[in-house]
């Protein structure tokens, strides 16, 4: 492992210390046990749907191994603690992110709801492709919330990259129109569009955003289209829902999991890998830009699953 990629999962690990402390504690009273029968397996489905892995992957990890176990006439439980963790590496490798968003002209229409950290989540991904030299200009379309567009203008300001905006209450069509026309203008590598997460008024959210991103494939067709949702790991499963029902407003090709540093049950990546066919591209473990890291499947495992403290 070079030093870089050392000093990333030093910092995921240590990201991950809730997540960790908890399921090694979990594991460590399951994986006691001198006998492979089906209150052991019982016991590792729980706690696996504890640490909030959901009860369809939690379900699948266990029956998966529960047959390994019985094909490889396995009887100790840290053999079987080793193909737990393969088993696990599996699917989070299942489905690889790509980032090819920032060597082509792209737009990022990023969805979730209020306080999942979407704003803050553009704001580093900002200063980070343009880092990488990409042209980068921010849309702010979520014009429902009054402090939105101050706090986006702020992320703007400190990422040195212009932003188009709207006041309280403007029509967010209206203001994407004026990025499109200004991102084109200017010759932009990269267009971060945010919008309204507001899911107690569902069906008006989910018929704006529709509209935003029919207005995007018609009048911006020269740039590569990505939606990415921001969910909140500490809310657990109601993150699965929450991608089912931004899903129906826009296709979703990609997710970040933000605050995964402040919760206990970091499984929720896993559930999502499981259950939804969207690639994880980025985790927030801190609040620091380069505590935004780009999702690695075997580093993401490896913090979790450590037995080392």
């Amino acid at each position: 492992m070079s030093d870089g990629r050392e000093n990333a999962f030093a910092r995921l690990r240590a990201g991950l210390s809730k997540t960790r402390a908890q399921m090694a504690a979990s594991f460590a009273d399951v994986f006691s046990t001198q006998v492979l029968d089906d209150d052991f397996f019982d016991d590792l489905e729980e706690v696996l749907i504890e640490s909030d892995m959901g009860p369809v992957a939690a379900d699948d990890i266990v029956e998966t191994l529960r047959l390994k176990v019985r094909v490889h006439s396995i009887l100790k439980a840290d053999q079987a603690r080793t193909l737990l963790n393969d088993l696990i590496m599996e699917k989070m490798m299942a489905i690889r992110p790509d980032y090819d968003y920032l060597d082509r002209k792209s737009v990022i229409f990023f969805t979730g709801v209020n306080g999942a950290g979407k704003t803050t989540t553009i704001g580093k991904i900002a200063a980070l492709a343009k880092e990488k030299g990409r042209k980068v200009m921010i849309a702010g379309a979520d014009t429902f919330r009054a402090a939105a567009t101050e706090q986006l203008a702020k992320w703007a300001e400190r990422a040195e990259v212009p932003m188009i905006g709207g006041n309280e209450g403007a029509d967010p069509g209206s203001v994407l129109f004026d990025a499109i026309a200004s991102a084109k203008a200017r010759d932009i590598d990269l267009l971060l569009v945010d919008t309204a997460g507001r899911l107690q008024n569902k069906v008006n959210l989910m018929a704006e955003l529709e509209k935003l991103y029919r207005i995007l494939q018609k009048n911006y067709g020269e740039a590569h289209l990505e939606t990415w949702l921001v969910l909140d790991a500490t809310t657990g499963q109601n993150g699965l829902e929450q991608a089912r029902q931004f899903s129906q407003a826009a296709p979703l090709d990609g997710l970040i999991i933000t605050k995964m540093d402040g919760s206990a049950k970091g499984g929720i990546a896993i559930a999502i890998a499981e259950e939804m066919d969207v690639p994880i591209k980025y985790i927030g473990v801190g609040e620091k830009i380069t505590d935004l890291q780009r999702f690695d499947a075997e580093g993401y495992v490896k913090a979790i699953m450590s037995q080392e403290e």
